[in-house]
């Protein structure tokens, strides 16, 4: 075995070997899965465990823990293997599980599945994305709450990159940024194995990777024989000594190392097959039995254990010390990482008098409960002021609370995630809502990894005008609001945008899109009509007649004003109309079903939906035969108010549509 890894004691090649073959049979047994990373590479993320990361298996969720983040998810059986190794919550059984129905060792890591599992990765480039998001966290809570003599926050994040995660676009818009950032305590290692599905990486890729992170900033180092312990154990203190800047490693390294489909691309997802995995086996002197783990290994596993729980009391020695001193801090720590908000910023929640854009109202109610929320952190990707995202007063990061992250969409999509997965931070990113497309994976991600983050979605419809079709957005409503666990709030009014916000602070299991208007748009005369609070059920009768309803319509949104306008034109005519205000989809599927069925007034069946997005999914709210007045195409480069006309969203066209289909 020696003559595979150099420079390894016999340690380090048993526990090397335990975690290759773990995984390997893992694969087997499940007749499916990625051999090639966990042989090529299982040796990299075992020295990092075993030399430098700091971790408490009993307690994965200990606040100063190491993290690390296989960004390269499909080499999960490895990931399963290490944390098995390491004294995490995982027994060979759930190996033995691999990839089946409701185990613990799904075929992609997910984060709130797995104990030791940081970050949900599979779709490359996310993870990497999220190591960025999780070092910038550790970068904004130590300077927050460290005193001299106390490092309370003093961790670092390590990513275990492939070569697919670095073909991604949005791996250059994070290292980007983890370079302007000077990031220190963030270390990416690439497993460089120079092997992708389709065969050699050469076939879609020739750039010098190394020069382009030196040019982003990162301290960047290669280990040629990457099976040369003492070499890689060396460039990672190396990347732990830097002050300045983010470190980048490359570690050469073959796949499906030492079995007989090295280098072959076929070892990259797809099981080698018994007869070769035995070969394999035989190759490096292992055992040729199934999940075969040494009597050396059992008791390394043990004093993990009992070393990650005395790494964890020592800190919370320190800690009580800490909290003798400053008292405040520290009850404030603890409580953000329990997602604890607090309830402050209920009593600044503003209610507004004037109308505004809803974009306008947002900064606002922004500028307001980040007073008592000292840990809500964000900011734009460069469209600031555009979506009142900016914290004025509060500077900018890494000294202050507003994060510029440029032309980036999908970094800050998965930056976010990242600081919500670190703990202790929430969230908030804005953009235009056209460009949430942008961002889509990141946002799916979050809403599978049930992460608390906030979208700042604006520039809503067509009524945010002269920009044109490019920038108008029609079918992100729909698309958003098709993803499982994503809550989409449309708020039609300024009052209802400070329930949003609170909404969204409430909301621990999943995001939140709040979704606003570029123009202005009137106050609802809550006098007259039902109070902005019901917004709470998703979905709620704005304008009730009761049993006289001859048409119900529902819309969301600024279509909401039109459509209560147009309430009143029918009704000079003697037809009776109640009005819904269809706030969010999701929220409305909470409630129960009394309630749902008295808002929706099955009785009625004049049914009608507005909305200036696609109109799809209107009809479980007005069925196969109502009317929805939608947009079915892209629009056009105009003054706002001129397209509403145009597209038939006024209160007349509204109203006219309806006694033609009556």
């Amino acid at each position: 075995m020696g003559t595979w890894f150099k420079n390894a004691t016999e340690k380090d090649l048993l526990i090397i070997n335990t975690v290759r073959f773990l995984s390997l049979d893992q694969v087997e047994r499940a007749k499916s899965g990625h051999p090639g990373m966990p042989l090529g590479a299982s040796h990299i993320p075992y020295l990092i465990y075993d030399r430098f990361l700091r971790f408490n298996p009993k307690n994965p969720s200990w606040i100063n823990r190491d993290r690390f983040v296989l960004s390269a998810g499909h080499a999960s059986a490895m990931l399963y293997s290490i944390l098995f190794v390491m004294g995490y919550d995982l027994e060979l059984e759930d190996l033995k599980q691999f990839r089946q129905l409701n185990s613990k060792t799904p075929g992609h890591p997910e984060s709130f599945l797995t104990p030791g599992v940081e970050a949900t990765t599979g779709p490359l480039g996310q993870g990497i994305g999220n190591a960025v998001g999780m070092a910038l966290a550790e970068k904004f809570l130590s300077d927050k709450f460290n005193r001299e003599g106390f490092p309370i926050i003093d961790h670092y994040t390590f990513a275990l990159v492939s070569d697919g995660d670095l073909m991604e676009g949005v791996s250059c818009e994070v290292a980007q940024l983890a370079g302007h950032w000077k990031l220190n305590k963030l270390v990416v290692i690439w497993d460089n194995n120079g092997v992708s599905i389709d065969g050699p990486t050469s076939l879609a890729w020739s750039e010098d990777v190394l020069k382009r992170f030196d040019a982003f900033g990162w301290f960047v180092q290669e280990v040629e024989d990457g099976y040369d312990l003492e070499k890689l154990e060396k460039a990672i203190k190396n990347a732990l000594e830097q002050k300045e800047k983010p470190s980048f490693i490359s570690v050469k390294t073959h796949l499906a190392y030492g079995s007989p489909k090295q280098d072959d691309a076929s070892a990259h997802g797809a099981p080698l097959g018994k007869d070769l995995a035995l070969q394999t086996k035989k190759n490096f002197g292992w055992a040729q039995e199934e999940f075969f783990v040494p009597e050396d290994v059992w008791a390394y596993r043990s004093e993990k254990i009992k070393k990650g729980e005395l790494l964890e009391r020592q800190w919370q020695e320190m800690f009580q010390e800490y909290a003798k001193r400053y008292p405040e801090e520290a009850e404030l720590l603890q409580r953000i990482f329990r997602r604890d908000w607090g309830q402050d910023y209920k009593k600044v929640l503003p209610e507004f008098k004037e109308p505004m854009a809803t974009r306008q109202a947002s900064g606002k109610v922004l500028a307001q409960i980040c007073k008592t929320i000292p840990t809500l952190f964000g900011g734009s990707a460069d469209l600031s002021e555009s979506n009142n995202t900016y914290i004025h007063g509060e500077g900018d990061f890494p000294n202050g609370r507003n994060i510029h992250f440029g032309v980036r969409e999908h970094a800050m999509g998965t930056i976010l995630n990242g600081m919500a997965y670190h703990g202790g931070i929430l969230p908030y990113g804005g953009t235009f809502l056209v460009f949430s497309d942008y961002m889509r994976p990141a946002i799916r991600m979050a809403s599978l990894s049930k992460l608390q983050v906030i979208y700042i979605f604006t520039h809503d419809s067509i009524g945010l005008g002269e920009d044109g079709p490019t920038h108008q957005p029609i079918e992100q409503l729909s698309s958003l609001r098709l993803i499982p666990n994503l809550f989409v709030l449309r708020p039609a009014d300024a009052n209802e945008v400070s329930i949003a916000w609170h909404i969204a602070i409430e909301r621990k299991e999943g995001p939140t899109a709040i979704v606003l208007t570029r123009q202005k748009v009137p106050l609802i005369d809550r006098q007259k009509y039902a109070s902005h609070w019901e917004c709470l059920k998703g979905a709620y009768l704005l304008a009730d007649e009761g049993e006289e309803t001859q048409v119900i319509i529902f819309a969301s949104g600024s279509e909401v004003h039109p459509a209560l306008r147009a309430k009143e034109i029918l009704e000079e005519e003697g037809i009776k109309v109640s009005v819904v205000n269809v706030f969010s989809f999701e929220l409305f599927e909470n409630q129960p079903q009394e309630y749902k069925r008295k808002v929706l007034m099955r009785e009625v069946k004049k049914r009608v939906a507005v909305e200036a997005g696609r109109g799809l999914l209107w009809h479980k709210f007005v069925g196969m035969d109502g009317l929805i007045i939608s947009m079915e195409e892209f629009g056009k480069s105009a003054p706002g108010e001129k397209l509403m006309e145009h597209f038939g969203f006024t209160a007349e066209h509204i109203a006219r549509r309806i006694k033609e289909w009556l």
